[in-house]
């Protein structure tokens, strides 16, 4: 299917949304480290980002900013995850094409996903 990366430093959270991406056979990367994402999607070719709206001290929407403004890696879909649940507008304004807030049912997370990915191969982000 497609190469996910996860940066999120709640471990329980990232580890979950791991086992459930990869027996939809997914490949997952998990990452704590915002500040690495770039070198993770290069490196591990990844085709879709979760990432995590404050991680480690680090703004994430600055990273989504950061991510969609180099060329190298600017087509790579970014979904933000935030327990702020007034959050989706900066998430969006920063590049992101979608958010969910946390807590969130596993079913509505895959579902977003598996729309992002399809709209991704259809050429429509």
């Amino acid at each position: 299917m497609a190469k996910i990366l996860i940066v999120d430093d709640d471990a329980s959270i990232g580890h979950m949304i791991k086992d459930i991406l990869e027996f939809k056979d997914h490949e997952v990367t998990l990452s704590q480290k915002p500040l690495e994402t770039k070198e993770n999607i290069v490196k591990n070719k990844i085709e879709l980002v979760l990432l995590d709206k404050l991680i480690s001290g680090v703004d994430g929407t600055e990273v989504c900013s950061n991510l969609k403004k180099d060329e190298e890696v600017s087509e790579v879909p970014v979904i933000m995850m935030s327990a702020l649940h007034n959050a989706a507008e900066i998430c969006k304004e920063a590049g992101a094409v979608d958010f969910i807030s946390k807590p969130f049912d596993m079913e509505m997370l895959l579902s977003r996903i598996d729309h992002v990915l399809q709209a991704k191969e259809e050429n429509k982000l």
